[in-house]
């Protein structure tokens, strides 16, 4: 594989985070509480009822690319395309997204807070942009979308289960405080059930 540096592995999963070092995050408890929440260990919205939204994207093989919105996880769909289209497999991009990280619903009222899968279609709206800023209209139309409301690692581990290979940018956005550098892609990385390459990049944004 061409088109930039990268690293290849074994385990899998994507997100929102980018890490950052912060009080009491640095030491073992600390670190542990971080990536419980990575792995979907504790509530993503509690109490917020999501059975109307996916909480898993359902892949049938291809490749699938986590995509937070950051111009590093654009790179990596870029790279991922790539292989895509000359491996003849289908792309899936996935999009991890909570409450607090999603776009407002064109529905939003003051007073008003609009269902669950009104969130989720803003998130799948901004999202099928992002793709068809990074790789066209023409390309971007074969991509299947997934906007999957679930903690990062968690999302792209579950969405490996049913792929040939995940991809991830070696930096995201950030989300989670305190998170240490590249924390989702590490996780992802030891913990996928199918093939990972991390596409690296020299942007820090």
């Amino acid at each position: 594989m061409s088109d930039g540096a990268t690293d290849q592995g074994t385990g899998a999963a994507m997100g929102e985070t980018e890490g950052r070092t912060g009080p009491g995050t640095g030491g073992p408890a600390g670190r542990a509480e971080v990536v419980a929440a990575e792995l979907g260990q504790v509530p993503l919205d509690e109490g917020v009822d999501d059975s109307d939204v996916s909480i898993r994207a359902e892949v049938g093989g291809g490749v699938v690319v986590g995509h937070d919105g950051s111009s590093c996880s654009s790179e990596a769909l870029v790279w991922a395309a790539r292989l895509a289209e000359r491996a003849d497999w289908r792309l899936h991009v996935v999009r991890s997204w909570r409450m607090t990280s999603a776009p407002r619903p064109p529905t939003w009222r003051v007073g008003y807070v609009p269902p669950m899968a009104d969130y989720e279609q803003a998130v799948l709206d901004d999202l099928r942009s992002d793709v068809a800023a990074a790789l066209g209209p023409d390309r971007a139309a074969s991509v299947i979308c997934h906007a999957v409301h679930a903690a990062p690692v968690r999302a792209l581990i579950e969405a490996g289960r049913g792929a040939e290979l995940v991809v991830v940018g070696s930096r995201g956005r950030g989300g989670f405080s305190g998170l240490l550098l590249g924390s989702v892609t590490d996780q992802v990385v030891h913990h996928s059930p199918c093939p990972v390459t991390v596409v690296r990049t020299a942007r820090k944004h």
